[in-house]
């Protein structure tokens, strides 16, 4: 993830609010009612955010931007709403993991107070392909969630799909 998208993502989530009203219908009209659920857990600028990657999604790849495509650019964050972290706690999670390593996740989230809600959204790929499969997402759309921070040559959903969510989520 390039320090220029971390920037971006601070700034805009200072500003309050979600998606306008036309991208809330347009989500609506995308995701299942048990992935809308999810969709609605993510505090205003994680939606924002979400209808923004799946509308450069949607222009990117045109007719074949498929219901899977679209809901996997929307949800592929939704692991990060187990942690309950918001901007702030979000920016002490990124440098926690840029100093001790992702790895230690899995210790952090097995702690309790804000090092279990650190870990726990450092885990968020692995959380959000959970939570997806329990809601029954399309098997793009929990691979997406699962995969998004990996390596491209780790992917699993088609390439050239993949390479425009990835740009997409990091304008």
């Amino acid at each position: 993830m390039s320090v220029v998208h971390l920037v971006k993502r601070f700034f805009g989530s200072l500003l309050p609010g979600g998606p306008k009203t036309a991208d809330v219908a347009w989500v609506e009209s995308i995701l299942s009612p048990d992935e809308l659920l999810l969709w609605r857990r993510f505090y205003g600028p994680d939606r924002r955010h979400s209808a923004a990657v799946a509308r450069r999604v949607e222009v990117a790849l045109g007719d074949r931007a498929t219901t899977p495509v679209l809901a996997a650019a929307l949800l592929h964050d939704i692991g990060k709403v187990q942690s309950g972290l918001r901007t702030y706690t979000r920016v002490a999670a990124t440098l926690s993991a840029a100093v001790a390593g992702r790895e230690m996740a899995p210790v952090w989230a097995k702690s309790t107070g804000v090092t279990r809600r650190i870990g726990l959204y450092l885990m968020h790929p692995d959380i959000g392909a959970d939570l997806l499969t329990m809601a029954g997402s399309d098997p793009l759309v929990i691979a997406w969630a699962r995969e998004h921070h990996l390596p491209a040559d780790r992917w699993t959903v088609e390439p050239d799909v993949a390479t425009v969510l990835d740009q997409a989520d990091d304008d």
